[in-house]
């Protein structure tokens, strides 16, 4: 295949999902509802203190948009599979590998972008400073990409199942951790006067990886699930 079959036969698959999403304008509206839902319930909880706030509005902020962006996840590649446009997509010549990092890009686009452009506002609802905004919205663009990456392998191995966004979680909330750790951590750093590029480099480090290996493992895995 040639370079520009690949790469017209990849946008189509981009377009189409995007076309599908828009369609099902609740599906698509579910994440964001799901994510100011979330982040309203803390303050229910912990009291209505602006200095606690304060103190966990960051990780309340990741802690959403890691819940908010699993809710999307089981839907990611299911319809495919259940109408068998996943079957005819694995006996394309199109590399399965792109074709799923195509399906995750547009997963991104309707979930983890939306969410890293509405997060300032939830931020400023927890009394969070200003200099903590770039923070969350730049460790927000790299950090949901690896989410809806690794989500992504969990999704095409439980795509076969009935019941299988439980296992789903089981599957990814381990490996959310880093991602998490240092998204909360550049934002508090942030908050507090502190540099926090180096958190942002670690977490561009694991966004390489992810977009390096990702793909090969969404493959394979959902090769497994196909023909399991």
């Amino acid at each position: 295949m040639t370079l520009r079959g690949l790469v017209r036969g990849l946008g189509c698959i981009l377009r189409r999902d995007l076309r599908l999403a828009f369609r099902n304008r609740g599906d698509l509206m579910n994440p964001l509802v799901f994510f100011f839902l979330v982040a309203s319930l803390f303050p229910l909880g912990v009291g209505p203190s602006p200095d606690v706030l304060r103190i966990i509005g960051g990780g309340v902020v990741w802690v959403s948009a890691l819940l908010a962006n699993m809710l999307a996840l089981d839907s990611l590649f299911r319809s495919d599979y259940e109408d068998g446009a996943l079957e005819q997509l694995m006996l394309s010549p199109l590399p399965l590998s792109l074709v799923a990092v195509t399906k995750v890009l547009a997963h991104w686009l309707v979930t983890g972008l939306p969410i890293t452009l509405v997060a300032p506002v939830i931020a400023i609802m927890f009394g969070l400073p200003a200099e903590a905004l770039p923070a969350i919205v730049a460790t927000l663009l790299l950090g949901t990409p690896m989410l809806s990456l690794v989500g992504a392998i969990g999704a095409g191995l439980t795509v076969g199942l009935r019941k299988g966004g439980i296992l789903l979680s089981l599957l990814t909330l381990p490996l959310y951790i880093p991602v998490l750790i240092l998204g909360t951590g550049a934002i508090d750093a942030a908050a507090n006067g502190f540099p926090w590029s180096a958190h942002l480099m670690w977490q561009g480090a694991l966004l390489a990886l992810g977009i390096t290996f990702a793909p090969l493992a969404i493959g394979a895995s959902l090769r497994v699930s196909v023909s399991g």
